[in-house]
């Protein structure tokens, strides 16, 4: 449904009305502005609970490339995960005094200048959305788990470098009792500036799940490349993570 938009840029009409559509399929569904730039919102749904509550969030924009690029993995499919998990866990019993979770999916992330994820000046001049909505929720969150490069054929997702290894143990213990933990290796992969890094930066334990190896920022980043089984195991760990934490 996503790619059927085509290229979505940040702030760019065919991202604006996508997110319209995004917004219905999540609890209590709403936009947000992004402070300081009138053409991006962030999408966030809620699941009311105690606070501070958990965020589970992806980037829904993709790079602006003149080659037509549309982001299956590097933004769509992430998404399509956080909407999933968000009905899984809205149909799902609450426990008593459980907390609250929220599903957000960033505006913004791309920088409009196209830097990589390693470069220094990525975390000014992109991850737009994931700034301002910690800007205007201080204080909410206690937890926070990023999906971003989560579909893809051949998925492995050993500890991104920057991701607190507590909440990532609690993780792989996730994964391990719904029986994907083969996709969640041990070891340390790359580290990368994401939109976990601003809830890094404010002291939230956060994890970005991202598969270094796989190619997101070239035209081939098409739907074929997805996997089905990928996906599957990623929503599945994180719903039960975060039946878990709260």
């Amino acid at each position: 449904m996503q790619l059927a938009y085509g290229q979505r840029p940040a702030g760019s009409p065919q991202l604006q009305r996508l997110a319209q559509r995004l917004r219905a399929r999540l609890p209590h569904g709403r936009l947000e502005p992004v402070a300081g730039e009138p053409a991006l919102q962030n999408v966030v749904g809620t699941i009311p609970g105690r606070r501070p509550g958990i965020v589970i969030g992806a980037h829904y924009d993709t790079l602006a490339k003149p080659d037509g690029f549309v982001g299956a993995n590097n933004g769509a499919a992430g998404t399509a995960v956080v909407v999933e998990v968000a009905r899984a866990l809205a149909a799902a019993k609450p426990k008593r005094g459980a907390r609250e979770i929220r599903f957000v999916l960033f505006d913004g992330e791309e920088p409009p200048t196209g830097l990589p994820e390693d470069s220094p000046d990525f975390e000014q001049s992109g991850l737009r959305g994931s700034r301002a909505y910690l800007s205007a929720h201080p204080g909410r969150t206690a937890a926070m788990v990023l999906l971003d490069y989560v579909g893809n054929k051949g998925l492995s997702l050993p500890r991104e470098a920057n991701s607190t290894p507590s909440l990532w143990r609690r993780l792989r213990s996730s994964a391990r009792s719904v029986g994907a933990d083969g996709y969640f290796p041990a070891g340390t992969g790359s580290p990368f500036l994401d939109d976990h890094t601003p809830f890094l930066r404010a002291g939230v334990p956060a994890i970005d799940l991202i598969d270094s190896d796989y190619e997101g920022h070239d035209v081939s980043d098409t739907l074929d490349k997805l996997s089905q089984r990928s996906l599957d195991a990623v929503g599945e760990t994180v719903v039960a993570l975060a039946l878990e934490l709260r």
